[in-house]
Formats: structure tokens, sequence, C-alpha cells
């Protein structure tokens, strides 16, 4: 990988990764028992997307002081309101979560307005651009949907790994993809960020990138495993060293895709953004620490018989020039 007269990885690499293959299987333990033990205790801090509530966009004439209106809602008895700026700092989205069942329309609009009174301040006033009030059982049902995409998602990459490879690609693709997932979620429990549809989008997406890097090295390494007579630690070394490169630079492009998106996307894509640069830096380096060491211990051990082409397949590679 080259910029200008700068080489950042050498074209050929020898970096000893399996020397190191139980330090990083112990801290990828520790991360994952971590990342649970966090999700337990904090939770998440769930937009209206999954608890329900009103959700009112304001505009002012001059950029407006957040945490001013934001105290001047907690006065009036919304100590829960979230409020959030974006754009140029004249547009406010603030959001309150639901106490009870979904507001009638003439209560919610009475809402709205007192919303706006409360957040106007002498010199500035806001008016209302958008409001959205979202239900309790919509919020449930919203929550169902995404457990079952997440479960959907897992379940097709076995089915498909388990086909296109072996089933034991198949489990340890699975886990560092879950294991991916699960330190993005607890980032944004730990951190106590909003967690709404957007998040949730972003977390798929870096399903889809973790494997998609993992399958990568996996490829390599059948292919290795097919022509390469040296010991299995030798050919996981050397197919994740041929596929470094690639699996950083593609990496690298995607963060600094993101990276644009999270600056200058606003507020509404900032957490889609967020977790997808935290995803490309936790499944780059789970790609590469963690897919590869998993094969090598206990009934997940990759042989060469394991990785040798089927009887049918032999007449086909042998008719190959």
């Amino acid at each position: 990988m080259k910029i200008f007269p700068l080489t950042l990885i050498p074209s050929n690499p020898n970096i000893d990764f399996m020397r190191v293959r139980m330090i990083a299987i112990v801290i990828g333990v520790l991360m994952l028992i971590g990342s649970l033990a966090v999700i337990a205790i904090n939770g998440y801090n769930f937009a209206l997307d999954f608890t329900g509530g009103t959700a009112i966009t304001l505009r002012y004439e001059q950029p407006a002081d957040v945490e001013e209106v934001r105290s001047r809602l907690a006065d009036s008895g919304h100590e829960n309101a979230q409020v959030q700026a974006f754009g140029a700092g004249t547009d406010v989205l603030v959001r309150l979560q639901a106490e009870g069942e979904q507001l009638s329309v003439d209560a919610n609009t009475g809402l709205v307005q007192e919303v706006r009174e409360t957040a106007s301040v002498p010199g500035n006033p806001a008016t209302v651009l958008s409001s959205e009030s979202i239900g309790s059982q919509v919020s449930a049902e919203l929550a169902e949907r995404a457990v079952e995409a997440a479960i959907f998602v897992l379940v097709g990459f076995l089915i498909y790994i388990g086909f296109r490879f072996e089933w034991k690609f198949a489990v340890v693709a699975s886990a560092t993809t879950l294991f991916d997932v699960l330190v993005v979620a607890a980032f944004f429990s730990l951190t106590g960020r909003e967690f709404d549809l957007t998040v949730l989008a972003g977390l798929l997406s870096v399903m889809g990138f973790s494997i998609n890097d993992t399958i990568v090295v996996f490829d390599r390494v059948r292919e290795n495993f097919r022509t390469v007579r040296a010991d299995p630690l030798e050919i996981f070394n050397r197919s994740i060293n041929q596929t470094l490169s690639r699996t950083i630079i593609t990496s690298v492009v995607f963060f600094l895709s993101v990276a644009a998106l999270y600056l200058y996307g606003g507020g509404s894509l900032e957490g889609l953004a967020l977790t997808q640069m935290a995803g490309a830096v936790i499944g780059t380096l789970s790609s590469i620490f963690l897919a590869c060491p998993l094969l090598t211990y206990g009934f997940l051990r990759v042989t060469k018989q394991d990785l040798l082409p089927k009887a049918k397949d032999e007449a086909a590679l042998a008719r190959r020039p």
C-alpha cells in the first residue's frame, strides 16, 4: 500500500500473527465478557423509535443555545427531554419519550405548541417545522423486528459459509461477526448515546462488513491449504499476510467514507456513521487477529483433510489447463 513515496504496508509482509494468537483470543474473550457486562448493567438510551413518544423539529431565527432550551424544558416538567441541534445550529430536534398511551391528535398538538412556547427565548422565537408521534405498540414491533433482522442475518451467514467453505469456518465467521456487533453495541451502551433505527442499520452493516473481511481471509486459507505444503500455522500466517494489504486498504477507504458522513451528514446520520466507523476498526482487527487463530484450537481446528477438494471436484480440477 503506497501513498506517493510512502510505503505503509510492505508488498510481501511476513508478520507472525500466529505467534500471538493465544494472547489475541484471551483479549477477545475479555472484551466480549466486558461488552456483555456493560450492556447488562447500563442498558441503552433508546430513542423514540423503540420507546414511543413525540419528536418536534424547531427552527430559530438565530443559532439556539441547546443547554438553555434543555433547561427551559426541564423547568416546565420535561426533565427527560432530549435536545439536539443540527444543520447550521438554527434547527433543533426535541424528543419527548412517551409516559403512557399514545396521545390523541388534540393532545399531541397541544404538547407541540407547549414545547414551542417553552423553547422560545426572548429575541429568538422558535417555529415548528415538523412533529411526529410514535405509539408504544409501534415501538414494540420495531424492537421485535430488529431482533429478528439480526438473527436472520446471522443464520444466513451460517448457512452460506457452511455451503461455501466448511462448517468450522461458518461457526468462526459467525462468532467473530457477533463479537464485532456486541463490542460496537457495548460502546453505545457505555457512552449513553442514543440508540435508534439508524444505529440498528449501522450494526447490520457492520455485520456485512465484518463477514466480508473474514471471507476474504478464509478463501485464501482454503486456497493455500490445497496448493501449499506447509504447517497449518504457516498457512494461516501466509494467508493473513497475503490479504493484509487488501484488508487495510478496504477498511481505511470505508472508514474515511463514513467519517465524512459523520462530519457532514448532520445529526440524523451521526449514529449510523459512528457505528460504521467503530465497526470498521473492530471488524478489521477481528478478521486479522481472531478469525484464523480460532481455527487452530479445539473442535474448530482445521486440517488439510477438511479442505481437500471433494471427489466430484477433483475431475474438474484435473481438466483445468
